[in-house]
């Protein structure tokens, strides 16, 4: 069988072979173009601090307002940053320090109010004219440059033999004012005698 008796058997296949290829060529001209990987759109932190403390100071150098937590985590993405196990501690001139713990908080992305969340309780010390004072709640947020913290969840604050529970509070430590914004039910126990 010569050259050209093959090349006969062959030819009708070229279109066949001519047409494969183009629709080849075009399926992948039709696919997108892979997008590379962008790590700023994965949440994951850049840094984390296990048990840390930080002290911010008023404008006399003395401490207003610390901060500690078992673990801070900063995540690049969205500049957030959260806390477990965070411990709060709002100290003001001529009354006692005002302190919150919870199970998670997170930081503002400018630092000026802290949320916390899951389990959060609040104790204000003993003063001469205040017995001292138990607050529970799921969620606070903290605005430390103005000494005030706001919740609107259930809250249930604890003075001496006075229970109170109430929905949503705004409490300032400089005036050592609470206001309870709604559902307000208190209940007196007198003590024993």
């Amino acid at each position: 069988m010569t050259f050209a008796t093959r090349a006969r058997y062959w030819l009708p296949l070229l279109p066949l072979l001519g047409l494969l290829g183009a629709t080849y060529w075009l399926d992948q001209q039709a696919q997108p173009e892979p997008t590379p990987s962008n790590s700023s759109r994965r949440h994951d932190p850049d840094s984390i601090v296990e048990n840390f403390s930080a002290v911010k100071l008023n404008e006399q150098g003395t401490p207003h307002f610390i901060m500690s937590a078992k673990k801070m985590l900063h995540y690049p993405d969205d500049e957030s940053t959260t806390l477990e196990g965070p411990h709060i501690t709002l100290l003001a001139e001529d009354s006692p320090p005002l302190l919150a713990t919870a199970e998670i908080g997170s930081i503002s992305k400018n630092g000026d109010e802290l949320f916390l969340q899951g389990g959060v309780e609040v104790l204000r010390g003993v003063a001469p004219e205040h017995e001292q004072l138990k607050l529970q709640t799921e969620s606070l947020r903290i605005i430390p440059d103005q000494d005030l913290a706001r919740s609107d969840t259930a809250v249930r604050l604890t003075e001496a033999h006075t229970t109170v529970n109430a929905t949503g509070l705004e409490l300032n430590n400089k005036t050592r004012t609470i206001k309870l914004l709604s559902k307000v039910k208190s209940e007196y126990v007198p003590p024993a005698k």
